[in-house]
């Protein structure tokens, strides 16, 4: 289908004519006009609206000519998600894996983005194209990843970092494909983005203020406010006294079989040749033979996961006299060869438990989450 449209003034007749023919095609491959992802430069296709409102929008505000491969409006995208996934680095390693190490960040900026698989193979689509015409070293998408660090590791504001993009784009060759602001920037990052939930506790460890004490202001037990006292001793309301932080591990499992490299590595333990009667990896143990005798369902499928949970506590600040202890759980997957299971691209951080001191013997209350989601796996 032609879409040189999108790149025409808003104001002509190609314009209007491409208009209607994408909404058309969108009706009719989608057979709904009530909810079509709208593809205008501030919706992104991450609203949903009918076509009469759509056609506004790309009237307005102009259509994504970023947005080539039309996924969300009924184009295929077998053909994208396989190439995405059998893409290799020339080290043997896939796209994804090195997305995963160099993605060092854990805040909610983008929200929950990255829930849809087409969208998360379309961005990880982005590493076939290099950064530039002839570029064997950078694509796109890891060049964006390692400025995008460089902003979170320095503290760089947005507009500091729009002005570094366009410098980059103007030092590089014709026909780069470094974006030109932060917004564009977000946009190809979000869909590798996962939420978190930040959860309120009480300060002496007794509950998360969740299910039924999700509207409570004070443990009925202890007493303890939910509410963080200021230095005149006056509650601030709204500002919680202690909080975890809970990174949920379902999606991120889901990701790892998004990958194809990461999905056959799963599988090593079951698909290894060499037992030599030594104890190279846990499933040579008497424990994991052990499972496998008790739960044989479970133990026939290679794909599911023997996971290990590790917590420590560490002083995140930099003077020795402090006695803040700020505790991370983590979750290792043991089904991975042995020289990947410890690697930090797939050491799970599941939650991260504020201080200052340390929960104890309490920390089964800051499990509950986990363990819920354990539970329904």
């Amino acid at each position: 289908m032609d879409k040189s449209w999108m790149h025409s003034d808003r104001r002509s007749k190609a314009y209007e004519f491409g208009v209607e023919a994408f909404l058309n095609f969108a009706v009719e491959n989608l057979l709904t006009t009530t909810h079509i992802r709208c593809p205008c430069v501030k919706c992104v296709n991450l609203k949903l609206f009918g076509v009469g409102i759509i056609r506004d929008h790309v009237y307005f505000n102009g259509i994504d000519q970023s947005y080539k491969n039309w996924t969300f409006h009924g184009e295929p995208w077998e053909a994208t998600t396989n190439a995405s996934r059998n893409v290799e680095e020339d080290d043997g390693h896939s796209r994804y894996s090195f997305v995963s190490e160099e993605i060092d960040m854990d805040d909610n900026d983008f929200g929950d983005f990255g829930s849809d698989p087409y969208e998360f193979a379309n961005v990880i689509g982005d590493g076939d194209q290099p950064v530039y015409p002839g570029c064997r070293k950078y694509t796109k998408l890891s060049a964006l990843v390692k400025l995008y660090n460089l902003k979170a590791k320095h503290g760089m504001s947005d507009v500091c970092f729009t002005e570094l993009l366009i410098l980059q784009g103007d030092l590089l060759p014709e026909g780069n494909t470094i974006p030109t602001s932060m917004y564009e920037a977000k946009k190809t990052l979000c869909a590798l983005w996962l939420s978190y939930e930040k959860m309120h506790a009480c300060p002496n460890d007794c509950i998360l203020y969740r299910k039924e004490y999700e509207d409570s202001t004070n443990y009925p037990t202890c007493g303890i406010s939910r509410w963080k006292e200021g230095k005149d001793s006056i509650l601030k309301e709204g500002v919680p006294a202690k909080v975890v932080w809970y990174f949920p591990p379902i999606p991120r499992f889901k990701r790892m079989f998004q990958s194809h490299e990461t999905a056959k590595s799963l599988t090593w333990h079951a698909a290894r040749k060499s037992i030599d009667g030594q104890m190279s990896h846990p499933a040579d143990s008497p424990s994991w033979k052990l499972l496998d005798d008790k739960w044989p369902e479970f133990g026939n499928e290679p794909r599911n996961l023997r996971l290990a949970l590790s917590f420590d506590g560490f002083n995140p600040h930099s003077s020795l006299s402090s006695r803040y202890s700020c505790w991370p759980v983590i979750l290792v997957t043991y089904n991975l060869p042995p020289w990947l299971c410890m690697k930090r691209k797939f050491m799970m951080l599941t939650l991260l438990i504020s201080g200052p001191k340390q929960p104890g013997n309490d920390i089964d209350v800051y499990l509950e989450p986990l363990i819920d989601d354990l539970k329904s796996l």
